[in-house]
């Protein structure tokens, strides 16, 4: 088959090199890539917002399947376009894809179908918000409703950090995300990543993992896109698996199909087990950041074989195979990241790092300069991973490996997996 992936993160890195490994890839694109994703297929410059543009290329290039890595191109209706043109896509529909676009919509979900997530407000101005925050007290948490790239959450320890977020949000820096917030009870308990392949109709539950939101050591700091991730979740046992398929994600699909507006693709639920059991923080509608890069090193059955069951609505006969090693991912980040990420300094013997043994350097804002060295392009730049017989043991692997990275303009949190440890 001829592939295309859109996308060009750390994520997309972990998802072209899976794809290349199966039997039935003959060709990869990606778009845009990085020089990461280089080394795994051919990197395409295309502006993936013009869709038109993206059914040129995939008709000129006989692309039999297209997988949309991020979330904004789900959002804006890629798939739909695809579908509509006759190509073959991978990912929710524009309405499906709700489920992330819109925290309102997807809280209004969790009330028809049962799902338990925390107490919630919708609010469209300033004064309603805070009147709401003053009553329900602190911690709590204020959320954009639409995308922002990782920075619409705020988790507010007092009041007065609760009402500057509001402000900011309503002040415009957000965007259209920022029109309406939602604000929400803060849920104390462990964090975990599920994943799961809906059809449509079938779900089937991918290994668990767990990320790392705040950026500073021992979960301090703002929140990030992720600073680092551990897979397995040792709080996502067998039993908390059932239970979540059974309390949140079958009723999720359920509803999601009674709405016309099936689900097909990923469907990420990043979750908070309570001591009543596993609640709904949110739902992505795509793999992980950079939960991808500990879940593709340790799934051993042919990613397109799944994709292709899920597209075809066929996931009641799959049984994914997974590693019973452990992975674990260090993001090494731009210096002024999550803020304004200080870009252009150049990275060192990732090569090295990349050839020791059970280590995968993933690149997520990394460039090629003209005289080829590589340099930080992003906020989020390099994602170190390594497998090991348990999460301790992928833990010092991959902090051998940051440690051989030579990036003075970079930094990186010590503690990735120190709750499994």
């Amino acid at each position: 088959m001829r592939l295309l992936l859109i996308g060009s993160g750390g994520r997309e890195h972990a998802l072209a090199l899976k794809l290349s490994q199966s039997v039935q890839c003959n060709a990869l694109f990606i778009a845009p890539g990085n020089p990461g994703t280089a080394q795994c297929g051919t990197n395409v410059a295309l502006d993936v917002s013009r869709h038109d543009d993206v059914i040129a290329f995939c008709k000129s290039e006989q692309i039999d399947l297209v997988i949309i890595g991020p979330e904004a191109p789900l959002v804006a209706g890629l798939v739909d376009d695809l579908e509509a043109a006759g190509l073959k896509a991978f990912g929710p529909t524009k309405a499906a894809a709700q489920l992330e676009g819109s925290k309102a919509f997807t809280k209004e979900l969790c009330d028809d179908a049962h799902v338990p997530t925390a107490a919630y407000k919708r609010v469209t101005d300033a004064q309603a918000a805070k009147d709401y925050i003053r009553q329900q007290g602190a911690p709590i948490v204020v959320k954009a409703d639409g995308l922002a790239a990782g920075k619409g959450v705020v988790v507010a320890e007092t009041i007065e950090q609760a009402e500057a977020a509001v402000d900011m949000m309503f002040g415009g820096s957000l965007g259209e995300a920022g029109a309406e917030l939602v604000i929400e009870e803060c849920l104390i308990g462990e964090e975990a990543s599920f994943f799961a392949l809906v059809d449509g109709t079938h779900a089937l539950a991918l290994a668990s993992a767990q990320d790392h939101k705040r950026v500073g050591d021992g979960d301090t700091g703002p929140n990030t896109g992720g600073m680092g991730a551990y897979s397995p979740a040792p709080i996502v046992d067998d039993a908390m698996t059932a239970r979540v398929m059974r309390e949140i994600i079958l009723p999720t699909v359920e509803a999601m199909k009674r709405r016309g507006t099936p689900f097909r693709g990923v469907l990420f639920a990043g979750l908070m087990i309570t001591k009543d059991g596993p609640k709904l923080i949110e739902y992505n509608t795509r793999f992980g950041d950079p939960e991808c890069e500990v879940l593709m090193p340790r799934l051993e059955s042919d990613l397109l074989d799944l994709i292709l069951a899920t597209i075809e609505g066929r996931l009641d006969h799959e049984t994914p195979s997974w590693s019973r090693e452990a992975a674990l991912t260090v993001v090494m980040a731009a210096k002024g990241y999550p803020g304004t990420p200080e870009t252009g300094s150049e990275i060192r013997n990732v090569e090295n790092a990349a050839s020791m043994n059970h280590v995968t350097v993933y690149h997520a804002g990394t460039a090629r300069r003209d005289d080829g060295a590589l340099v930080a392009k992003g906020g989020r730049v390099l994602a170190v991973t390594a497998q090991g017989a348990t999460i301790a043991d992928a833990q010092t692997c991959a902090y051998d490996a940051v440690r051989s990275i030579d990036w003075p303009g970079g930094f990186y949190r010590k503690d990735i997996g120190w709750r499994a440890i």
